[in-house]
């Protein structure tokens, strides 16, 4: 809002145009007047009383003008005008400039105007006499009010001189406006006219009335103080009234509606500034949430919390520099406007002096209370060019900066999950969910095999949704399933999955390739039993065995709400559907829970296989977890494998299955088919006995068949390339032996019965995971004591492959980056760390 100082200022990259202006209008009213004003001395002594009275009454009024507006002085209207325009039609300029000099002196002093404002304010309204003047002579025949009454011609001369003032006056003030301040012409033009023509010209158009006063009697003049006087007093309940509707009545500061008013002019005067390169052409809207404000009124009251924004406010205007606008928006929210930045860094600089004047405690009733704050920013243009997304833009910062508990953020997009472009995203993805909508784009499910490490036999597959989109193109699956997770949209995207996958999964049986699929889901899901209800349904619809179907979910999902969680996956387990736990390693996982839940397979995050090589801490993660999960019982799969490397190290910690890009990209399900009937097997031992270099560890004799799983009767090695045979798995240099039902072999030198083959050296050291019991329990990965499912027994093997090898398992998960299915299947080295497999739940790889 327009400060004293500021209606004095002029810009500095302005000054040579505008005061240029200025001093042209000044000689142009010295030379329309300087005639009139040269033959005033000797026409003053001929001039009557009336005269006089006008003259008093104008420059007694403008010492106090009607303000309409309470913050904004330009849109002041003068009084003076009324009695000059009269005193001009009466008795000629000369007589009429003269008192409206006087009466501008006046004005300025009480409006402590600069000077050269006094002036150029003088020579307008000597230019508007003047073109009144002249419009008055251009009239053919008697002058003006020849007669002792004023006749019906008299009054439209004077509304045509009315006219020629109004125009002249207005022009010169705009003209002026917009060499001060810039803006486009027609918009300077035509701001503030309508206000101009009501209240200027009624005061323009009672002159008239005054000239008749005058020559009926002047006594008759002063009658007119009284409806003058009722029209400023008016104009004053009215400023006062659009004050307190402008005004916090609290602190005293602007609120919301004087806040939009201040953006949109700023926006107008930035925008311009743009369009000239100006550096400083940006603007920030900075919004500050007090922090733990409710605390203060909760436990001190509502009068102390009063105090509290009151001496909030009083911090706020010493930090923030003129002519800076600081609102309040309600409760314990402040809004604050800079202007003429030169940047991000200028904001920050405004916000970090907020930041300081709030550090110190807020004495009140000898008890030292903390305010904090949270400060988001948005800038115009960059973030938004109005208003409306302004405010939305800086609350998004602002609740990230909370989140993320620093004290200022500025507006990031993809900190904002409720933007038009993600709203719209997500309406496109309700319409193609459930009506299929080809202007939506097409869903499909991707698959990437997943790899027996010590087989190299394919285990399982991993699925992966795409969204084309047709005016986006590939959508990028994080911000998807942001925008998905938060919605109802994500149990149409569950359902759509789930049945897309069970088809699948009869279609692959038909075909004789008897695979196990993996779905992913969110905590919305697990927190109902819908999921287990929509499960059982298309199962027995298409006529898959339960064992073919298995879940995943992540840490978040399971902490989120342990006991829902746990009731719904229980209901699953019971149908008969194999729960996995993703992502393991990265959440907060109770081991109290973990041994709760009937878990079959943790998948260990690929942020930490990615740097097994290079970094030596996540290959002690990575083996930790491997040696965590088989301790619980619980098969472990390693995600994102792109390299040999990578795949030894995995051999050599233990872990069951990878996948990655090493092995294969993921494809359509037709394409599967093709690639598992011309995969081959390979695996670490036969790699080493071919030669190949780049083996971690020593190097390991036999063949790869060797190193398979038993058939389920024996024992499960877990590390180990010597394996028992299909009867027990006897070790040579123990004194124990394990039985037919699968003891499990611990610390043996490597040797086996049947083999012959030399351990890797590292003394057959096992993986540390107990002797676990049952004809199928090693196999399929269940708990110790777990009641055998009779679904699982005696299922077919794929392709052909060894016995003891288990059945192959499809894991489903639901985005994933695009990934041409063209490209080669087994690469060593796969450049796969672009690859983005975002999730059904909120933790996206």
């Amino acid at each position: 809002m327009e400060a004293a100082v500021l209606r004095n200022s002029v810009p500095p990259d302005r000054t040579a145009p505008f005061f240029g202006f200025v001093w042209a209008v000044v000689g142009l009213a010295v030379g329309v007047s300087a005639g009139s004003l040269l033959a005033l001395p000797g026409e003053l002594s001929r001039l009557p009383l009336a005269f006089w009275l006008m003259a008093a009454l104008a420059v007694t009024f403008d010492a106090r003008p009607f303000s309409p507006h309470a913050e904004r002085r330009s849109m002041s209207v003068f009084p003076s005008i009324c009695f000059t325009f009269a005193i001009a039609l009466e008795w000629g300029p000369g007589p009429a400039i003269a008192v409206q000099a006087a009466a501008v002196l006046v004005s300025g002093w009480r409006m402590r105007y600069a000077p050269w404002r006094t002036i150029f304010n003088t020579a307008q309204y000597a230019c508007a006499l003047a073109a009144a003047d002249a419009v008055v002579r251009l009239v053919p025949g008697d002058d003006f009010g020849a007669t002792s009454r004023l006749r019906a011609l008299d009054v439209l001369v004077a509304i045509g001189a009315a006219g020629a003032w109004l125009t002249v006056n207005h022009g010169l003030v705009a003209t002026a406006v917009r060499l001060r301040f810039g803006g486009r012409w027609w918009t300077r033009i035509r701001q503030g006219l309508g206000f101009e023509l009501l209240a200027t010209g009624s005061l323009l158009l009672l002159a008239p009335v005054l000239v008749a006063a005058a020559r009926t009697s002047p006594a008759l003049v002063p009658m007119t103080v009284l409806p003058l006087y009722a029209v400023s007093r008016m104009a004053r309940l009215s400023a006062e009234r659009e004050q307190l509707a402008r005004q916090d009545p609290l602190t005293g500061l602007a609120n919301r509606e004087a806040l939009l008013v201040e953006v949109t002019e700023q926006v107008a005067v930035h925008a311009e500034l743009a369009g000239k390169q100006a550096p400083d052409a940006q603007l920030a809207l900075l919004l500050l949430d007090l922090d733990r404000f409710k605390h203060v009124n909760d436990a001190l009251g509502h009068a102390v919390g009063d105090r509290l924004l009151i001496e909030v406010a009083a911090r706020l205007t010493a930090a923030v520099h003129p002519p800076d606008v600081i609102a309040r928006l309600g409760g314990d929210e402040f809004a604050i406007l800079a202007t003429r930045l030169d940047g991000v860094a200028d904001a920050r600089r405004v916000a970090d002096r907020v930041v300081g004047e709030l550090t110190d405690p807020v004495p009140l009733d000898g008890l030292p209370l903390d305010v904090g704050g949270s400060i988001g920013i948005a800038l115009y243009p960059e973030h938004g060019a109005d208003f409306a997304t302004l405010m939305r833009h800086a609350d998004v910062a602002m609740y990230d900066a909370k989140h993320r508990g620093d004290p200022v953020a500025v507006y990031a997009a993809e900190s904002d999950h409720n933007s038009a472009e993600r709203l719209s995203l997500l309406a496109d993805l309700r319409r193609v969910l459930e009506t299929g909508a080809d202007d939506a784009g097409e869903i499909a499910l991707y698959y990437q095999p997943q790899i027996a490490i010590a087989t190299g036999e394919v285990v399982g597959v991993e699925a992966l949704l795409r969204w084309r989109h047709p005016r986006r193109g590939m959508v990028d699956p994080e911000e998807l399933i942001r925008v998905a997770e938060q919605s109802a949209v994500m149990r149409l995207l569950t359902r759509r999955v789930v049945d897309d996958v069970v088809e699948q999964l009869a279609k692959w049986s038909a075909a004789g390739l008897d695979l196990r699929a993996a779905v992913n889901v969110s905590v919305r899901d697990l927190h109902t039993g819908e999921i287990a209800d929509q499960i059982a349904e298309r199962l027995a619809q298409y006529g898959v065995p339960p064992s073919r179907i298995q879940l995943e979910m992540t840490e978040g999902a399971l902490m989120a709400d342990p006991r829902r969680v746990l009731a719904t996956i229980s209901r699953l387990d019971r149908i008969g559907v194999a729960i996995a736990l993703d992502d393991f390693g990265t959440g907060y996982s109770s081991m109290q829970h973990l041994r709760r839940l009937p878990l079959a397979e943790v998948k260990v995050d690929r942020s930490f296989v990615l740097g097994m090589v290079a970094d030596a801490d996540d290959a002690a993660i990575v083996r930790s977890v491997i040696e965590l999960a088989g301790a619980l019982g619980l098969r472990v799969v390693a995600e994102g494998v792109e390299d040999e490397r990578t795949w030894r190290l995995l051999h050599d910690a233990g872990c069951e299955v990878a996948q990655g890009w090493f092995f294969a990209r993921p494809m359509p399900a037709e394409d599967l088919v093709t690639w598992l009937a011309r995969y081959r097997p390979i695996s670490p031992a036969t790699r080493s006995g071919a030669g190949d270099s780049g083996t971690v560890g020593a190097e390991r004799a036999g063949s790869g068949s060797r190193t398979r799983r038993d058939d389920g009767r024996g024992g499960r090695d877990n590390g180990r390339d010597g394996r028992g045979d299909r009867l027990g798995a006897q070790d040579n240099g123990r004194d124990g032996r394990g039985d037919r039902l699968g003891a499990q072999d611990n610390g043996r030198d490597g040797k086996d019965d049947g083999s012959g083959g030399q351990d890797d050296g590292r003394g057959g050291e096992c993986d540390g995971r107990a002797a676990r019991n049952g004809d199928r329990a090693a196999q399929l990965g269940e708990r110790p004591g777990q009641p055998e499912r009779p679904d699982r027994v005696d299922e077919p093997a794929l392709g052909g492959r060894p016995a003891g090898v288990e059945t192959p398992t499809t894991e489903l998960d639901v985005l994933a980056a695009p990934v041409d299915p063209a490209a080669p299947v087994t690469t060593p080295g796969g450049p796969a760390k672009a690859e983005a497999t975002a999730r059904l739940h909120p933790s996206v790889e």
